[in-house]
């Protein structure tokens, strides 16, 4: 089976008090096993719904969301997606045709949706990438689209030549969305608003190797990993994981230090986890060396959450990750609204 690799697209996560909704499209071109079209819906970082072109029906994800949505919401959802696949899907060989690619795999992939905090300010965000890079982000203020390449120049002016596509997307961000996110919150308060702080543990494979702090079972997904030296913040040679999920909606993620065994004996290393009100701090003395000695909660933990994080990456969820900001090109005179061409 062929791979693909699908990274996390924009650095839009939910942290204390935020909620927020977002939705992945993902258009896959043909060389590949997986369905050439996923969508993945999300309330504050766990899964809700999927849809996906060899299925070609919407379903639930979660117990909260089936309780308060009978048939015709899902029904409603299938006939959506089934008419955006087919756009997606034609996107794709755009791009490719644009990007002079006959062969390999690429994808198209769009992400939107919106925060709302707790003190009633919200933000709202329409992105799409294409082969894991950014390619037209949305300015909401100005209802102007963002071109990151040469080649987005081309659909950022066809889609600018019609401002009611842009328009649009603006009303959905500043109004239904934001309604969805209060309504499907307000279905799973029960389990979107639960307080559940990390285990951590200190890992290293052997004492030459890098220490990892490892944090597991949070919720919600706001964390913080930071190393201290001598009682001062440590910033270098530090290695920041991604927020994975857990399998049963928590969230884990890693720092690891990489510095060499002498550094370790010279100096005072900590680690420190700080979620919601608590902050947990970890010492050389707390490191687990012996892989058989590491607790089978955080063995099970850790495979569970790459098995998923594997299984969503081809679904559409692990998009790109956005490490710089969005970067975009001057528009020279030399493409979710599905019925947006590229």
């Amino acid at each position: 089976m062929r791979s693909v690799v699908l990274l996390l697209l924009g650095a839009h996560l939910a942290y204390a008090g935020t909620h927020s909704l977002r939705y992945f499209y993902t258009a896959v071109s043909r060389d590949t096993d997986f369905p050439e079209y996923t969508t993945v819906g999300l309330v504050d970082e766990g899964q809700f719904m999927y849809f996906d072109s060899k299925i070609m029906k919407a379903v639930p994800k979660t117990e909260w969301i089936r309780q308060n949505e009978g048939a015709a919401y899902w029904d409603r959802e299938t006939q959506n997606l089934i008419g955006a696949t087919q756009t997606y899907k034609d996107g794709v060989q755009i791009l490719k045709d644009r990007f002079n690619q006959s062969k390999g795999v690429h994808t198209w992939q769009m992400m939107y949706g919106c925060e709302l905090n707790d003190d009633g300010t919200t933000q709202g965000y329409f992105q799409f990438g294409y082969d894991g890079e950014d390619f037209v982000s949305l300015d909401k203020n100005t209802v102007t689209w963002t071109a990151a390449n040469p080649q987005a120049v081309i659909t950022k002016h066809k889609w600018e030549a019609n401002r009611a596509i842009a328009e649009q997307y603006k009303v959905y961000l500043e109004n239904t969305c934001i309604e969805w996110v209060k309504k499907y919150v307000g279905y799973g308060k029960d389990t979107l608003e639960r307080k559940v702080s990390p285990q951590v543990s200190l890992l290293q494979k052997d004492p030459s190797s890098p220490v990892t702090c490892h944090a597991t079972g949070f919720y919600p997904s706001g964390v913080k990993i930071s190393w201290m030296k001598n009682g001062q913040d440590h910033d270098e040679d530090v290695d920041l994981g991604e927020l994975l999920p857990n399998e049963d909606g928590s969230f884990q993620r890693m720092s690891t230090l990489n510095v060499g065994p002498d550094e370790w004996k010279k100096n005072g290393f900590s680690c420190v986890v700080e979620h919601q009100d608590k902050t947990i701090r970890k010492t050389e003395d707390d490191i687990i060396t012996n892989f058989d000695s590491v607790p089978i909660a955080v063995i099970v933990g850790a495979v569970a959450a790459v098995v998923l994080v594997i299984v969503i990456g081809v679904v559409g969820y692990l998009v790109y990750q956005r490490k710089k900001g969005f970067k975009p090109v001057s528009a020279s005179d030399d493409g979710s609204n599905s019925s947006a061409r590229t």
